[in-house]
């Protein structure tokens, strides 16, 4: 078990105005945010990080839809930090999600889903390195 995991405030959330509300929403969820920053992925940037879904039929949507504007990419830590937080954001589907998750109040669908977790710890140690250094983690 770890304590860290990443997040993506989506391109989405950001061009609607969410990302502060949605950082209260991770603190106020007893996260610690250890990095944070504001990006605005390219394909190759987009495409390496979501390389896992290759193969699959929506890859290319996932990348255009990621490189549409800016995003906000988080490592987050707490105690069971990458279970915990998935809970935090709730279900894939918004329509799915639990009432008060992130996905029920900011997304729009399951494309535009406001935001992304890791799904283990593994992921999680791997997508932060992604987009930080061990330096400004900790």
């Amino acid at each position: 078990m770890s304590n860290i995991t990443l997040t993506i405030i989506k391109p989405d959330a950001v061009a609607k105005g969410h990302t502060g509300k949605i950082i209260d929403h991770i603190i106020g969820a007893g996260f610690k945010v250890r990095a944070m920053k504001m990006i605005h992925m390219n394909d190759r940037e987009a495409g390496g990080f979501y390389d896992v879904h290759r193969e699959r039929p929506f890859f290319n949507d996932l990348v255009s839809f990621m490189t549409s504007g800016p995003c906000v990419p988080m490592v987050l830590e707490k105690d069971n930090a990458v279970t915990d937080f998935r809970g935090v954001i709730g279900a894939t589907n918004p329509k799915e999600a639990a009432e008060g998750t992130i996905r029920n109040l900011y997304a729009d669908s399951i494309e535009a889903n406001a935001i992304h977790g890791s799904d283990s710890d593994e992921n999680a140690r791997r997508e932060a390195s992604y987009f930080f250094s061990e330096l400004e983690i900790f």
